[in-house]
């Protein structure tokens, strides 16, 4: 019986987000106090005031997002016998397993955030919802389709998230209707995240990452880029290092988890979008919850 803690990326937050934790918490305050001095501008003021807009801006999201998954970890005292996360919550998944510690992991957290956000202004590009497709479909028309198309999220073994170039993404799309999928839905991001055209971000992020110390972590992390458990600091690196150019993993992470014995898994952060897919991937009678 092993507990798992998954932690949800970029699209879970909200006004409002952390501020009765950093009412209610004082090692959570100091979490958030610190961030405003490490990131130099106010961070807190935008979570608990801020306008959506002001949220959705992916120097913003990213590390408030991270702030609010590692501050309710830490108010909450959790002992996982495993962890996860989904995109950025892969950031918070290992400081929240001690590979990281959490000053180092902001700081690379903020430096994929601005060096995304950079990308996605030179190259633009977008992703798209597919529902009720056969994964070996989706891959057969991203791969057909002229330009830069990929499979970019493997959310649960319904709904798999593409990415790339606007036109190609556009195309893979009407080409999925004409198949027979149930929806090709566009979705409201900066971006082609977690595609090819997220290279020159993955550099700059790179050499951060290469500067940053890693720990041996308290329990296995299962990374995106492969589904699989990790402890070695090497490897937790390299996957890290891999993992904005590659797809989310997510489906398959999940079902590892329970193969490897995770009875319960509980979402730490904003939002409730990781324990809808857990619901949709893990057998009847898996205990899923959330702290917040």
């Amino acid at each position: 019986m092993k507990k798992a803690y998954v932690f949800p990326g970029q699209g879970s937050q909200f006004t409002g987000m952390g501020q009765e934790l950093y009412v209610r918490d004082p090692q959570a305050r100091d979490l958030f106090d610190a961030a405003d001095s490490i990131l130099g501008f106010g961070l807190r003021e935008i979570m608990f005031s801020g306008s959506a807009d002001d949220l959705k801006a992916t120097k913003v999201t990213q590390p408030a997002v991270f702030l609010h998954s590692v501050a309710a970890a830490l108010s909450a005292g959790i002992r996982p016998d495993m962890v996860a996360g989904h995109s950025l919550g892969e950031f918070s998944a290992l400081v929240a397993a001690g590979a990281l510690d959490f000053e180092d992991g902001l700081k690379l957290v903020a430096v994929r955030a601005f060096a995304m956000q950079r990308c996605c202004e030179a190259v633009p590009g977008t992703m798209a919802a597919i529902i009720g497709g056969e994964t070996s479909v989706i891959e057969e028309v991203c791969a057909a389709t002229p330009g830069t198309v990929v499979a970019a999220n493997y959310n649960n073994d319904g709904q798999i998230v593409i990415s790339g170039e606007v036109t190609a993404v556009e195309a893979a799309c009407a080409e999925l209707k004409a198949r027979g999928v149930k929806r090709a839905l566009p979705l409201q991001v900066g971006g082609a995240f977690h595609s090819p055209l997220m290279e020159p971000a993955r550099q700059e992020l790179a050499a951060a990452i290469e500067a940053t110390r890693f720990h041996t972590p308290k329990c296995p992390v299962y990374q995106n880029v492969d589904a699989l458990p990790h402890t070695d600091p090497a490897e937790i690196r390299h996957n890290l290092l891999m993992q904005l150019t590659s797809p989310v993993r997510w489906t398959q992470t999940v079902k590892n988890m329970l193969a490897d014995g995770a009875s319960s898994f509980t979402e730490v952060g904003p939002g409730t979008v990781l324990q809808g897919l857990v619901r949709k991937i893990a057998p009847a009678g898996t205990e899923i919850s959330g702290i917040a």
